[in-house]
């Protein structure tokens, strides 16, 4: 890696063609992600952040511009890249261990060895005693820690976050907040985490990437690092980043 440096995204531009029209999405967006670190992409509904993590991830190819890993360009899907959806799409048929097996299982790692894997996530994620329990049987927010221990698990140097406390009540949003930190402060990765919200982003950011309505562009990047962890939302430092972001963001269009 050069400079520290995990992921580069270098003029990075997406649009979508049909016979009636082209519509820009991402206008020429660059971005060094360090490596462990905690990004955020911030921006309005319907932007483009979750067309910008789809290419990131694999799913989408770009119209113009390249993506990096560890300097080596990519092209595709990549098993050191995983995308963890805000529908989780948990296997309901499967018990929380075999859940988090599941990419193991595809990826033919001996059984003896995924179990011991899963029980490892699963432990850091807190949902010990649910092992054997099915998703109706979980909560919103344990159905999130399965979905990140079967993320965790499947062993991504680089994980990809699109709203996934999205769909979750305040409280229940709140705790997970907290929980995604202590898990990913335990076992390190690089996370870039897609929100609308301006307090969530400042909670858990190491850098915020703000971008600015569809077609998106990066508006400004704000360093958060000097915010010392846990965050007090009350506070007068985290209030002002927040009113700071808050004036810069550009009005929801969704």
């Amino acid at each position: 890696m050069a400079d520290g440096f995990k992921l580069n995204v270098k003029n990075l531009t997406k649009a979508f063609v049909t016979k009636k029209e082209d519509t820009l999405v991402i206008d020429n967006i660059s971005i060094n992600v360090k490596e462990n670190e905690f990004l955020v992409l911030l921006g309005p509904g319907q932007c483009g952040k979750t067309v910008l993590l789809n290419m990131i991830a694999g799913l989408l190819k770009p119209t113009l511009g390249d993506i990096y890993i560890d300097n080596e360009r990519i092209k595709g899907l990549d098993n050191r890249v995983l995308m963890v959806f805000q529908k989780l799409a948990l296997l309901p048929w499967l018990t929380v261990t075999e859940n988090v097996q599941i990419g193991m299982k595809y990826a033919k790692v001996p059984k003896p060895e995924r179990k011991k894997i899963a029980q490892n996530y699963i432990d850091l994620v807190g949902l010990q005693g649910f092992e054997n329990s099915y998703p109706h049987q979980l909560s919103g927010g344990m159905k999130q820690r399965v979905g990140i221990a079967r993320a965790y698990a499947s062993s991504p140097e680089i994980l990809l976050m699109d709203e996934p406390f999205g769909q979750l009540d305040a409280q229940t949003r709140y705790a997970m907040e907290e929980e995604i930190l202590k898990i990913w402060e335990k076992d390190k990765r690089t996370i870039i985490f897609v929100t609308n919200n301006i307090e969530e982003a400042v909670y858990l950011a190491d850098r915020i990437v703000l971008l600015s309505k569809r077609p998106a562009t990066v508006k400004n990047i704000f360093d958060l690092t000097s915010l010392d962890r846990p965050r007090n939302n009350l506070s007068g430092e985290f209030l002002e980043i927040r009113q700071e972001i808050a004036d810069q963001m550009d009005l929801d269009i969704g």
